[in-house]
């Protein structure tokens, strides 16, 4: 495909501003110091050639001296993240600022925002965590089988929706036992593996919730393919696209 120059000066200020959308979702997860060298790199390179910064120069700086992502591997990282995205989307917690599935720390990354109204609800938290197991969800539906993207690390998505569970369970008022007791429990894995009775309760919160998720999935694929597709075609998508995608949907079941 032929890439072409789109410069960030001329133009309308609307189409400005979609490039600097898209220039901020490519960039999702650098720091301040790797935007601060981007931006250098580029303004060296257009000083070089004598002309205005291009788009390109920014995302090319963004995606400097990262691998190419393997087809399959590129293709689960898309599923996971319009998984989260979807479900997300059809129990409106909230704006979805982007989806990247070229993030420098390999894998997808999904930018989402919560609205404040109801978060102090059972309901609240319960699909809270039915979004959380949504990545996991659509890769079930979508390729028969889960991969360990969902898990490995504290930031993951079953580490998230643990903490979460527990905290229903122990902390917040929500458990199916003694809910008025509150426990501030440090560390959840040892909380979890010396209480059996205790896992078993949050292991059928999570449980439920992946249910709940592959049921949203299942009645809004079609949300979930286009916006796959999508998403890794471009391997980012802002706010907007997502947007576009998903009331598309919505618009089409309606007629």
């Amino acid at each position: 495909m032929t890439k072409t120059s789109k410069h960030i000066e001329p133009g309308t200020p609307e189409a400005a501003v979609s490039l600097l959308k898209r220039l901020a979702t490519r960039a999702m997860g650098l720091t301040g110091a790797d935007i601060e060298r981007i931006m250098r790199q580029a303004r060296l390179k257009a000083r070089r050639e004598k002309r205005s910064i291009r788009y390109e120069d920014l995302e090319d700086g963004i995606r400097m001296d990262r691998p190419q992502v393997p087809y399959d591997l590129r293709w689960r990282f898309a599923i996971h993240e319009a998984g989260h995205a979807v479900v997300h989307h059809a129990l409106r917690l909230g704006p979805i600022h982007g989806l990247n599935i070229d993030a420098p720390a390999g894998g997808g990354y999904s930018q989402l925002g919560f609205t404040a109204s109801g978060s102090d609800t059972l309901g609240y938290r319960e699909d809270m965590l039915a979004m959380l197991m949504a990545g996991r969800a659509a890769e079930q539906i979508v390729v028969g089988k889960v991969s360990a993207g969902s898990a490995g690390s504290d930031e993951s998505d079953l580490a998230r929706a643990t903490k979460m569970a527990l905290a229903m369970e122990r902390s917040l008022g929500f458990g199916a036992i003694q809910p008025l007791l509150y426990r501030d429990d440090k560390d959840p894995t040892a909380v979890l593996d010396a209480n059996p009775d205790l896992a078993a309760r949050i292991h059928a919160r999570l449980e439920r919730a992946f249910a709940r998720a592959v049921e949203i999935i299942s009645e809004n694929r079609d949300k979930l393919d286009a916006l796959t597709n999508a998403l890794f075609d471009a391997q980012a998508l802002d706010g907007e696209a997502v947007k576009r995608l998903l009331k598309y949907g919505d618009r089409a079941g309606e007629s």
